[in-house]
């Protein structure tokens, strides 16, 4: 039975470890510009002992941004910022994948010189992004309702995941990881809620699932298949996006993934955002449709995540917020350790406080 704490070959990496740190929005870059700057640095080198770090969404263009103060990695600055980080990461003895994301219709005509976020579909939907309010701190705006991409807009937005894989090799990073997950613009583009497309990107589940395996194939091609994954939420509701065919897509999309070789398929379980926690046969479901190593994340324990190994479900599990507060979590995890609290408050935007303060074990 394997353990928590044995080395997985993830393809082109092994890890030491199948503790890894999922990636976690933490809005701390430089702006303007959006540059990746020494304190996300630090942040990251604290938890170089995870087996793979997956770093925070990064916008893989202007287009892709949602949030304030998150990195992107489209421009040559914001390449030399995450090549600092993942140099400094690599001389701690860690290995980090860039999340490279498109938040699609979550996000504000703020970012965007007042022009409409883009989606699958032009439709109203309820959801709320993070804007800088007066006093520099982020507030709670409600997002417009998008704009339709047209269809000779998606070879652009293939591009665009292509050109920042080729920069985040050129940033230093190890793999990549696709966000398809979390009703940002590939879910977007996969739920039927959020799909009312009438060309070949939408209707069927293959259709809606196109523009996902499309930009899959365009990304492997800018790099290998071994050094990319992607993340998906098939079950669940997530920023306004609730598909009720997700089970289905999630397998399907399990399986077509699975085909490419991928380094592993990233998925994101319903009750980390207070959902039903997912069942065991959904699970042997999605690990018969997908031929690669699967990665869980949610709101996992130590029990939990031993559970899953043992039974074969899962090959690895990415912790988030226990991350956050514990930099050295997984020698916490397998000594027994107890962990720091998290403080909520300063999960998002700010400086070093509850970003780079919180101790490992040895300083508490």
């Amino acid at each position: 039975m394997p353990s928590l704490f044995e080395p997985l070959d993830l393809g082109a990496v092994r890890t030491d470890n199948r503790v890894l740190m999922a990636p976690l929005t933490r809005m701390r870059a430089t702006v303007p510009g959006d540059v990746p700057n020494e304190l996300m640095r630090d942040y990251y080198v604290q938890r170089a002992s995870a087996g793979l770090m997956i770093s925070e969404g990064t916008q893989i263009s202007p287009e892709g941004k949602g949030y304030m103060d998150t990195p992107g990695i489209h421009d040559a600055a914001q390449v030399a910022g995450w090549r600092a980080v993942t140099d400094a990461v690599h001389e701690a003895g860690g290995l980090i994948a860039a999340q490279l994301w498109h938040v699609g219709r979550v996000s504000h005509e703020s970012f965007h010189d007042g022009g409409l976020p883009v989606s699958a579909s032009a439709q109203p939907y309820r959801n709320r992004t993070s804007v800088r309010g007066e006093d520099g701190r982020p507030v709670r705006v409600a997002c417009p309702t998008p704009r339709a991409l047209g269809l000779h807009e998606i070879p652009r937005v293939i591009e665009d995941y292509r050109r920042a894989t080729v920069n985040a090799r050129a940033a230093g990073f190890d793999l990549v990881e696709i966000h398809g997950a979390h009703g940002y613009l590939l879910h977007q583009f996969l739920a039927a809620d959020s799909n009312q497309r009438a060309d070949e990107y939408g209707g069927s589940l293959a259709a809606r699932a196109r523009l996902m395996l499309e930009v899959t194939d365009a990304v492997i091609d800018a790099w290998s298949a071994d050094r990319v994954a992607v993340r998906i939420s098939p079950i669940g509701a997530f920023n306004g996006t609730e598909d009720p065919e997700g089970a289905d897509a999630g397998l399907f999309v399990a399986g077509e993934l699975g085909r490419r070789g991928l380094a592993f398929l990233h998925l994101s379980e319903p009750d980390w955002a207070g959902g039903p926690e997912l069942d065991d046969d959904y699970r042997r479901a999605l690990r018969e449709a997908h031929a690669g190593p699967i990665v869980g994340a949610g709101n996992y324990d130590l029990a939990k995540a031993e559970r899953l190994l043992g039974a074969g479900l899962v090959d690895a599990v990415a912790f988030g917020r226990s991350f956050i507060a514990n930099p050295d979590l997984p020698r916490r995890l397998s000594d027994g350790l107890p962990l720091n609290p998290q403080r909520p408050e300063s999960f998002y935007g700010g400086g070093a406080e509850g970003y780079t303060d919180y101790p490992a074990y040895d300083v508490a």
